[in-house]
């Protein structure tokens, strides 16, 4: 009974660590849209204010007592942080060069390129099942995008740099918590001042500084307050996203990344009033049952595998 009470408290703190990743993850996305839309403020600009206040909130919740932080050695946080930056970048430039279209389209290639990272480097098995849930996901994405996608040289380098480079990140968050063994927070409280000086280096060549539109250019009141909610809300992002991948994987997170697109997508017709075309509709349900399949199939060999411990003399 203890054990079972165990794994219902388990699986209750996942759930909550979804729903609050879901909410806070669809909440800096109308509200970052807000942002670029009223104010122009600029992407990279922002996801450095981002980085910032999440060092700051970590550093208020340590000096809260919420964590203990452990002395880690920068080496060993260093392609975590680069992988970071890369991943920013690239996504950025890949948006830039590629329709929305094909910029989702590679997207979703970010889930099997986890697997095959995960499968030969760090020799993890996935089941045929689990492999297969993939099918009716990448179908669902092709079927949101397809009427958008367009090919050209420099956007499809920027979109597979940016496919590597995310997995790679995702990959290293889960593999750096437990290799290093350290929680969500005392990770990315070393991560977030790493990743935030890098990108302040890489800001100067792709968006403007000092002058009008930059980070230290003229703004409004009301545009910095914005900024500075947009900046609370990816604190709570970032360290859920630690969280989820920690206390699961990277592919898990990467399914749960597919349901909040569908339900971006939606909100966006609901409150935005952008087109939905029937293919986009059946391309969600499509997506929605390839990650409840994977749900199921996942829940299913955690408890098979449980059974068999537990069977053991």
């Amino acid at each position: 009974m203890a054990a079972l009470a165990d794994r219902v408290r388990g699986r209750g703190r996942i759930a909550a660590g979804l729903l609050l990743n879901l909410l806070v993850s669809i909440c800096i996305v109308f509200l970052n849209k807000w942002i670029y839309v009223h104010y122009g403020f600029p992407n990279m600009s922002l996801t450095l204010v981002h980085f910032v206040v999440t060092w700051l909130g970590l550093y208020v919740c340590q000096k809260l007592d919420m964590f203990a932080p452990k002395s880690l050695p920068p080496s060993k946080l260093l392609l975590l942080a680069l992988s970071f930056c890369g991943f920013v970048v690239f996504t950025n430039l890949s948006l830039q060069n590629n329709t929305i279209g094909t910029y989702q389209l590679a997207k979703a290639m970010t889930t099997p390129v986890i697997i095959v990272i995960q499968t030969f480097c760090y020799k993890k098995t996935f089941s045929t099942k689990i492999q297969l849930t993939l099918i009716p996901i990448t179908v669902g994405v092709i079927l949101n995008s397809y009427y958008d996608v367009k090919f050209n040289f420099l956007g499809t380098v920027f979109a597979a740099l940016g496919v590597l480079v995310t997995s790679l990140y995702q990959v290293w968050v889960g593999a750096k918590q437990h290799e290093l063994q350290v929680n969500s927070m005392q990770l990315l409280y070393y991560q977030a001042p790493m990743s935030s000086a890098m990108l302040l280096v890489a800001v100067p060549f792709f968006e403007p500084v000092f002058a009008e539109g930059g980070i230290f250019g003229p703004w409004s009141v009301s545009a910095l307050l914005m900024v500075l909610l947009s900046g609370v809300i990816a604190f709570m992002v970032n360290l859920s996203i630690y969280w989820i991948i920690g206390n699961t994987s990277p592919v898990t997170y990467n399914m749960f990344g597919h349901f909040k697109f569908c339900i971006t997508l939606f909100g966006g017709y609901v409150l935005f009033k952008d087109p939905l075309s029937i293919n986009q509709g059946l391309g969600m349900l499509c997506t929605l049952f390839g990650i409840l399949a994977y749900t199921h199939i996942k829940l299913s060999e955690q408890e098979g595998s449980k059974s068999k411990l537990m069977q053991r003399p």
